[in-house]
């Protein structure tokens, strides 16, 4: 049984109309919360004003997000768990995940969630989940659009259910078997 779900995204880069997609898709699951994580900031409330789907939700700053209010890390907590977010970009993620792992490791986090690299990723390194939803707005790779779901389990002795999610023909969300692309 689930104690909570996240739903994760990044990188819309203005693809309002992808991420309205996927909140109507989210609409009829049982979200606990949503977390965003940059280049695209400035999106989710016009597709929460298109969809009526207000989730509690946290966002991190990415390199092509331009609101210097926005945190360029956060910490979310949720269902019992803390989560470590960030674009990525400040920890080098395209040449490895070193400085994220440890940087999440110093917060006392389960879960290190990222984005930046426009690439569906999902690893436990270490007893840490290390996740990356990919890309709504410019994926890389033969995956097309995707975004993730994290479910937190009600025994806090179980690992997370880690779900990847593809948006086809702009309206029609598929689950994806691997993230491997």
């Amino acid at each position: 049984m689930k104690a909570a779900s996240i739903l994760i995204l990044s990188d819309t880069h203005g693809d309002v109309a992808a991420l309205a997609a996927v909140f109507q898709w989210a609409k009829k699951r049982d979200i606990t919360t949503l977390a965003f994580l940059g280049d695209g900031a400035e999106d989710l409330p016009l597709a929460a004003g298109r969809t009526d789907f207000w989730p509690p939700w946290k966002i991190v700053r990415g390199n092509g997000d331009h609101d210097h209010r926005l945190p360029i890390a956060d910490t979310l907590e949720v269902g019992g768990k803390r989560f470590f977010l960030c674009h990525g970009h400040h920890h080098g993620v395209q040449e490895g995940l070193d400085s994220l792992i440890s940087t999440a490791k110093a917060s006392q986090a389960q879960g290190a969630l990222f984005g930046h690299t426009h690439r569906p990723y999902y690893e436990e390194i270490e007893g840490l989940l290390v996740l990356n939803p990919g890309s709504l707005g410019k994926p890389r790779g033969s995956l097309g659009p995707s975004f993730a779901t994290v479910d937190i389990n009600e025994d806090p002795n179980q690992w997370f259910s880690v779900q990847f999610w593809t948006l086809q023909n702009g309206s029609s969300v598929t689950k994806i078997s691997s993230p491997a692309s």
